[in-house]
């Protein structure tokens, strides 16, 4: 499907790897001009590269830089502030007792998985709204509508991303820019993958049937009974980048493979 992004240009954070990676991958297939943003500008080139590779038709460029840290966010504003769509992607998690989590574990997680996200939407947004289009998307979490008690320090920061978004949504009535959060359930990052294979390593068995046996063991809530790819989530936040989505608005889109028992 061509989503009537040829040739717009986005920041996806965090995506060296992972869901964000899978993001900016799926954005250039649209023909977006992405910014690859790690802390590492290294691993970020390689990115670069590996996407000029598979989509020549773009332009996507190196966006190094640690977005924890105020005076880079900043700068890699002054460098590039002339982005379409913003993709908050870049988080930490670990599963973490209560008890274990002290003030600086907590305002480790909020100022990396909120803080950092709300610098470069307020970085951002001004000219989104200038242009009369943009995109900003937060990527949140199950964990912010079902916190499952493994990690109350991440679970709190996800749901405060909802908040967020809600609240910047309206900011732009009346206008071309929107901003949503996506809420994606267990997905088949690169550690997790690593976990699985090293639960079953003596186990002979394919990867399909440890990744089966690991979520009926696991996650038994999920319907599909399987963790999600980070490319389904990535062709979910270029369709919600799109013209397309235009009348999604402070919405919290679950793609969470059945997880969340609730309706809403």
């Amino acid at each position: 499907m061509n989503m009537g992004l040829t040739n717009k240009t986005a920041l996806v954070t965090g995506s060296t790897k992972g869901i964000g990676k899978a993001i900016a991958l799926e954005l250039a297939r649209e023909g977006v001009h992405v910014g690859i943003n790690g802390r590492n500008a290294e691993e970020a080139e390689r990115t670069v590269q590996e996407m000029k590779e598979q989509f020549p038709a773009t332009s996507p460029w190196n966006a190094a830089a640690d977005i924890t840290d105020q005076k880079q966010r900043e700068a890699l504003f002054e460098q590039f502030p002339a982005v379409d769509i913003l993709v908050n992607n870049m988080g930490i998690y670990e599963i973490m007792r209560y008890e274990d989590a002290d003030d600086e574990a907590w305002e480790r997680y909020f100022r990396t998985n909120v803080l950092a996200s709300n610098g470069l939407a307020r970085l951002y947004l001004p000219n989104m709204l200038k242009n009369n289009y943009g995109r900003i998307l937060f990527i949140a979490s199950e964990e912010a509508l079902m916190p499952s008690g493994q990690m109350p320090q991440y679970a709190a920061t996800k749901t405060a991303l909802l908040s967020l978004a809600k609240s910047l949504s309206k900011l732009t009535a009346g206008t071309e820019v929107t901003v949503n959060s996506i809420l994606p359930g267990p997905t088949l990052s690169e550690n997790v993958q690593h976990i699985i294979e090293g639960v079953y390593a003596d186990s002979g068995m394919t990867f399909a049937d440890k990744e089966k046996a690991f979520m009926a063991a696991n996650l038994p809530q999920s319907e599909i009974q399987r963790f999600i790819r980070p490319s389904e989530i990535g062709r979910l936040a270029a369709f919600v980048s799109s013209p397309y989505a235009s009348a999604f608005r402070g919405s919290p889109i679950r793609m969470d493979g059945g997880m969340v028992p609730t309706i809403f």
